[in-house]
């Protein structure tokens, strides 16, 4: 099943030409797992869950480590019927997502319990598109329900939901958003803002 995200990365700084090539150094790493194809907007990541979002996780890091305030914009995919099936994808997401809702809201939010700090504090918010099936607010307010037991919950926000956290955390709870709500042959997608280092006061 094809899966991956289209990056953005603005570093608010006039280094920024800096700051995103050191960035972009630290997928490096991941190479060999994902394809990786950048122009003059985005950067394209393609390859499995389990390995994009590590990789975006280093990417954002990276970024915000200079100091300053850094934004992270991506449009995530899986499953999409118009892209066609990429080896480096893997097979599918495995049989988890088959388990009933409540099992895997309890799996999600062990995993994020058990994801290493970066030291990195981070705010997000992003929307979650279950696309494709009758059932689609089931699988979303399960993944509400995940998301406000998962330790980065900040709050509902009109159109979609603000988390905080490390940003470890913050990226594993993206992923467990991802890979297990949502039909685990059908097309979800995410749509996510992530920002650290902001002037803005809370």
């Amino acid at each position: 099943m094809f899966s991956g995200a289209q990056v953005s990365l603005y570093p608010m700084s006039r280094d920024f030409v800096g700051i995103i090539l050191d960035a972009v150094g630290s997928l490096d790493p991941y190479r060999d797992r994902l394809r990786i194809e950048t122009d003059d907007l985005s950067t394209l990541l393609v390859g499995p869950p389990e390995v994009l979002f590590p990789a975006l996780t280093d990417l954002f890091v990276a970024a915000a480590r200079s100091g300053e305030h850094c934004v992270l914009s991506a449009a995530i995919s899986r499953g999409c019927p118009g892209e066609p099936d990429d080896p480096i994808c893997g097979v599918g997401i495995g049989d988890g997502i088959k388990a009933p809702l409540s099992e895997r809201i309890a799996r999600a939010i062990a995993s994020v319990a058990n994801t290493p700090v970066t030291g990195q504090p981070t705010a997000a918010q992003f929307s979650l598109y279950v696309l494709g099936t009758g059932n689609h607010m089931d699988e979303i307010y399960g993944c509400i329900d995940f998301l406000k037991q998962s330790g980065t919950f900040d709050r509902a926000k009109n159109f979609c939901t603000k988390l905080r956290g490390d940003a470890g955390a913050i990226f594993a709870t993206l992923q467990e958003a991802f890979c297990h709500f949502g039909p685990p042959e059908g097309h979800v997608t995410l749509d996510i803002t992530v920002s650290a280092n902001s002037p803005t006061k809370r």
